[in-house]
């Protein structure tokens, strides 16, 4: 305890210390809609948008709102009402930061305050500003014969502080109350819950928290935060960061020192779920084990539109180790040492992945795919290397493949302006995201970080997006899921099991999304869902059911 408060404080000095540089960042939530709009500008070549590491900051997020202003001919007239819009909405960042950046020939927007959208509450001088609103929100929702209401209501601020200091606070209650309630959130890509109360199914609640304490210095910046972090392009499920677990606590450096170098390092601390044995207390209460999440990845950009990123994670248990909390580690060989150290094998659980984007390279297209290594062997690869054990009277060959892969594209505005189709098909292989230590699985709260499908799996996913006026949007979706056994026991057995082995469940989805933002934050939604399960028996022959679900929400903020 007191190592994390000397921590803290080395941090909190660190942030204070950088007052002269006068800049400020404030994470955008994920869920914030000018995110695809940024992301299909990019797609066309009009902005260079970096978004494979989210949330990104409201200061840059305005910085490519200016980049857009700049080439508005380039956009459609719908894209010049959504742009509009969001001026409105970033409208402190902008009014702050374009006077900062007037030697950079950006255009001057703002005359006053009438641009200024309105606010429950605002506030602003040269030393402190700050904004708070409220959340509110109600869904119903008809899940095959049950009924569901969910209800939330919250606050969600932020302010700068000295020019220097950016602080944010999300705090949101939740109450669901129906039959059958899905308290463990399974098989879909809804984030995962800790309920505070439950009612044999009938009624949960929760509550969700999200705060942050960052600082920036022009090409780089620190913060100290309790939020998700998202990893990828991935329209269905991330496969390497998602937000399928709830969310967790961490410091996190982003570097920007030129345009085609980007760094991203953050130390995480995890919820592991699992007791720790060995620790008692005199008041007969669980103590759970530590679990910690250490994660860099290394952008290239060596021409406009096409990225190349690397990058390495770490799960560990028990004690902080400083090794993992260096940024500039290759955390393998760092692995290789804390096992000389201590005399025992390394047993860090460690990953490896590389995405590769490529925007309007292909007009108005972008390409995108991404593996993820979890353990991985030659002899995985092709097959050249032999294990001396015998099964069945026949030598097996060593396969080690724990890999999962991703790819995928978008193309926006063609052939209609304001359409946007996607398509990605995502295959994980047995045994990704697991660890024989329940202590360093790839899991927070006992929820998947990665993809929501889990591993012994694959999905083709396609949808059409089209935007009819500013703030009303259809998707059109549908997905092709096949799934295997989730048994992890025979994860260090040899031969491996095939692909998608034991019964398989087939899980067809057909969908449709209307959403209307009438003002900023204020939201209709009204989403429906036809879902075909197919599922093998012993016999091998298959058992289908089919369920529909429709819901409706309308909500303030989220």
């Amino acid at each position: 305890m007191k190592k994390m408060m000397k921590i803290k404080l080395m941090l909190l000095w660190v942030l204070i210390s950088l007052y002269p540089l006068q800049a400020q960042i404030v994470y955008e939530p994920l869920y914030k809609d000018v995110y695809p709009f940024l992301e299909r500008l990019s797609f066309r070549g009009i902005i260079e948008f970096t978004d494979l590491v989210k949330p990104l900051s409201k200061k840059y997020i305005s910085e490519k709102l200016i980049e857009a202003k700049n080439k508005i001919e380039m956009l459609t007239e719908l894209e010049k009402d959504e742009l509009e819009f969001f001026e409105r909405d970033y409208f402190l960042e902008i009014h702050g930061f374009v006077e900062e950046n007037k030697n950079k020939k950006y255009l001057s927007y703002f005359e006053g305050d009438e641009a200024e959208r309105f606010r429950f509450f605002s506030y602003g001088d040269n030393t402190f500003k700050f904004v708070a609103s409220p959340i509110l929100g109600f869904d119903i929702a008809y899940p095959d014969k049950d009924r569901v209401f969910h209800s939330w209501m919250g606050l969600s601020a932020y302010s700068y502080l000295l020019n220097n200091i950016g602080i944010s606070l999300y705090f949101k209650t939740n109450n669901e109350k129906g039959n059958n309630l899905d308290i463990k959130r399974g098989f879909t890509p809804k984030t995962g819950i800790i309920p505070e109360l439950h009612d044999y199914g009938r009624d949960i609640a929760y509550t969700e928290v999200r705060s942050s304490l960052s600082a920036d210095w022009g090409w780089g910046d620190i913060v100290i935060a309790k939020d998700y972090i998202e990893y990828g392009y991935e329209k269905f499920g991330k496969l390497v960061l998602s937000n399928k677990a709830p969310s967790f606590p961490y410091i996190r450096i982003d570097l920007r020192p030129v345009d085609w170098f980007n760094f991203t390092f953050f130390h995480a601390w995890l919820s592991s779920t699992v007791i720790d044995s060995v620790r008692l207390t005199a008041y007969n209460r669980d103590i759970y084990r530590n679990k910690y999440f250490a994660w860099h990845a290394l952008t290239l950009t060596p021409i406009k539109g096409l990225d190349f990123t690397l990058g390495e994670s770490v799960i560990y248990s028990d004690r902080i180790e400083l090794l993992y909390m260096m940024p500039f580690m290759f955390y393998y060989l760092a692995d290789e040492y804390i096992s000389n150290r201590t005399g025992q094998p390394g047993d860090a659980n460690q990953q490896i992945f590389l995405t590769l984007s490529s925007k309007d390279h292909i007009s108005s297209t972008h390409l995108y795919g991404t593996i993820f290594i979890d353990e991985l062997t030659i002899g995985g690869i092709n097959g050249s290397l032999f294990i001396s054990t015998t099964y069945g009277g026949a030598t097996q060959r060593r396969q080690r493949t724990q890999i999962g892969y991703t790819f995928g594209l978008s193309v926006t505005d063609l052939p209609i302006d304001n359409l946007t189709l996607s398509a990605e098909y995502t295959r994980i292989n047995p045994f990704v995201y697991g660890h024989h230590d329940p202590a360093q699985t790839y899991t927070n709260s006992s929820y998947l970080m990665g993809h929501w499908m889990g591993h012994n799996s694959d999905l083709v996913y396609l949808d059409l997006k089209y935007r009819f006026i500013r703030g009303l949007e259809a998707n059109l979706w549908g997905a092709y899921i096949r799934k295997g056994s989730s048994d992890y026991s025979k994860q260090y057995e040899q031969p491996e099991p095939h692909f998608l082995f034991g019964l398989r469940t087939n899980y067809t989805y057909y969908g449709l999304n209307l959403k209307y933002e009438l003002l900023h934050e204020l939201n209709f939604e009204t989403r429906f869902k036809l879902t075909n399960l197919s599922t093998e028996q012993t016999n091998g022959s298959f058992f289908d059911n089919q369920i529909g679900e429709f819901s409706f929400s309308i909500y303030y903020g989220l």
